[in-house]
């Protein structure tokens, strides 16, 4: 009796409640469970250069300091894997989208069809001169490119644009803090080896910024090659190369096979440091600090080999899109670009202090690790290497020094 009189008040209810314009009614639509509700999917682009030759599999078994071990991507897949829950405020749930070209027109071609697909933030393995022309076409648009695997300074320099964000270390940053463990070992007398590839030459103009902004005297600057001619074994001899007097011996070498040689075959018992021996890294699967450990072993049950710099930079770049999201409990792409662009916003990388992302190049401020290939020496900025307002500034283009103009 009671359970058909219920059912007769529910029935009256539902008859005079006014009927919403898709058919659903208030009551259905204000007390539905959260879980039951309709999820939106927020999709991250990949963009990436079909056969890069800087995954040359040759290269990447050689495992050079600093250099990838593979493709960054699996970065980006271990990221998606913890940010599972990031979107529940913003009631979404995330996806990556993977894009590949050979030259800028068909990467061009693949970001327009993730535009028209909704896609606001895409994550670019791209080298520097693609990178820039294809963050150069939308200029304007509501797209933000996050940079994975271009170190180079000019892209946060006279080459900026509004809609990169950097990611990955650059140059400017690695030296300095290089120079910084330089200056504190009281090393004040360098001796750079520079190879002949023009990747060597941006490594070296980095080292000589960061050498005078530290005090660091550069005794002289001697070319090397690669090979065994007996004809430029003044080129190729490290103990040759090496004579002289100085404190430590620092090798330019974007290739990574000499640099790699170098340790213990000096002239004089001296260090080495840059391409080989201790360089500063965005990364080093030996650190043991922070929830390293925990971010290294995820990923190693991913990609089956340790990460490297540019995995790091994938990882990082979706953790903060999802970070953004989380946050701002919204998808709306000028509150996310405003969020990641605040002084105040805080990305935890797993190395200790808190990143952002520099709003006048957009580069991600973070602290480098001062690594060989198993262990971590220091993390940079060092101790008494201060800012006026955040010491993460000693590395790379501070503000009066950047010249990046949006």
């Amino acid at each position: 009796m009671r359970r058909t009189l219920y059912a007769a008040v529910l029935l009256s209810v539902f008859a005079s409640s006014p009927a919403w314009t898709d058919g659903s009614s208030p009551v259905s639509a204000v007390q539905e469970p959260a879980s039951t509700q309709a999820v939106k999917t927020f999709t991250m682009g990949y963009l990436t250069q079909a056969d890069d030759k800087r995954y040359d599999k040759r290269r990447m078994f050689a495992q050079f300091l600093g250099q990838p071990l593979g493709h960054p991507l699996a970065g980006a897949e271990v990221a998606m894997k913890e940010i599972k829950f990031h979107g529940q405020a913003a009631g979404v749930s995330f996806a990556l989208q993977p894009a590949e070209g050979e030259t800028a027109a068909e990467l061009i071609k693949q970001v327009e069809t993730m535009q028209a697909a909704g896609v606001h933030f895409i994550l670019t393995d791209l080298p520097a001169p693609l990178l820039s022309e294809v963050a150069a076409a939308f200029k304007g648009k509501e797209l933000a490119f996050f940079n994975v695997s271009a170190p180079d300074d000019s892209l946060r320099q006279e080459q900026c644009q509004a809609n990169v964000f950097h990611t990955l270390p650059s140059h400017a940053m690695q030296a300095d803090g290089l120079v910084q463990y330089l200056v504190a070992h009281k090393w004040k007398e360098a001796l750079m080896l520079e190879g002949p590839a023009p990747e060597d030459k941006l490594l070296s103009a980095a080292f000589e910024r960061a050498a005078k902004r530290y005090g660091v005297e550069i005794t002289d600057k001697r070319p090397f090659v690669l090979g065994n001619d007996p004809r430029e074994r003044d080129k190729n001899n490290i103990a040759l190369l090496t004579g002289g007097d100085y404190d430590v011996v620092y090798i330019a070498d974007s290739n990574g096979e000499f640099a790699r040689n170098a340790p213990y075959q000096t002239l004089l018992p001296r260090p080495v440091v840059g391409s080989g021996g201790l360089n500063a890294l965005a990364w080093n699967w030996a650190w043991n600090r922070h929830g390293a450990p925990q971010v290294e072993k995820r990923f190693e049950k991913q990609a089956q080999r340790r990460m490297a710099d540019v995995d790091w930079a994938a990882w990082m770049s979706v953790k903060a899109i999802a970070t953004a999201v989380q946050q701002t409990a919204s998808c709306d792409f000028s509150k996310l670009r405003d969020y990641l662009t605040d002084p105040n916003t805080t990305l935890d990388g797993a190395k200790g202090n808190a990143s952002s992302y520099r709003p006048w190049d957009h580069q991600l401020r973070q602290p480098l690790l001062l690594a060989t290939q198993n262990w971590v020496v220091e993390r940079a900025p060092l101790q008494g290497f201060l800012h006026q307002t955040n010491n993460l500034d000693t590395l790379g283009f501070d503000e009066r020094d950047s010249n990046c103009k949006f």
